[in-house]
């Protein structure tokens, strides 16, 4: 199987991590193509592989993927072993639900607390609608623990698209230094230690240089 990853700037994009993420779970070798975004060609050169002009997009043999959403339900489907969704049909409804929350609001959050993983300083003062966003990710969090049938550190034990999901909102939460209560302290840390983040968020890093 061929998959090609066209991808934003490591630093900025969450969009384009949550991709990733997803398809470092399938454990496939796939090649990945990094178009600076904001730059004059920009969209010139996202319009080439799709009418959204956005990333992330997914080629495949059979043809384009837009939309991370989208992205790792392909993904699901396509590599059924490697069990990217929790297997148990709770678990699953709930990790599914969780991601297309996540996917679909939580627009304070991302407005006055922008994704970029050099970010570190607290935000001050924060709105309330931020408050909510973040209560609402706690929340989300322990529903998914709560409906969990597997051990481990993850938000349903084992590794799976939800953590994909929601690893640009654990880097918000470190970067803008928000404080957490302990068990979701120990979550954000999991994901920062999570390997194919840390391979990602150095390469993020690297752009500063760049």
């Amino acid at each position: 199987m061929s998959l090609h990853l066209i991808i934003g700037d490591k630093l900025l994009s969450s969009w384009s991590l949550r991709a990733a993420l997803a398809l470092e779970l399938t454990g496939a070798p796939y090649t990945e193509e990094l178009i600076k975004l904001g730059k004059p060609d920009t969209r010139e050169r996202l319009l080439k592989h799709s009418p959204t002009g956005k990333v992330p997009l997914l080629t495949t043999a059979r043809g384009t993927i837009a939309d991370s959403l989208a992205i790792a339900e392909y993904l699901a489907e396509q590599f059924p072993s490697e069990q990217l969704w929790p297997t148990d049909i709770a678990a699953r409804a709930q990790a599914r639900s969780a991601c297309a929350q996540m996917h679909s609001g939580f627009f304070a959050m991302r407005n006055h607390m922008p994704f970029n993983l050099s970010h570190d300083a607290p935000l001050n003062p924060v709105p309330p609608e931020v408050k909510v966003d973040v209560e609402r990710t706690l929340a989300l969090w322990a529903e998914c623990r709560a409906v969990a049938t597997e051990p481990g550190p993850f938000l349903f034990g084992r590794v799976s698209l939800a953590d994909a999901f929601f690893a640009p909102i654990a880097v918000r939460l470190r970067t803008y230094q928000v404080q957490l209560p302990a068990e979701d302290e120990a979550y954000v840390e999991t994901v920062y230690q999570w390997p194919a983040f840390k391979a990602w968020q150095k390469a993020g890093l690297e752009e500063l240089q760049s």
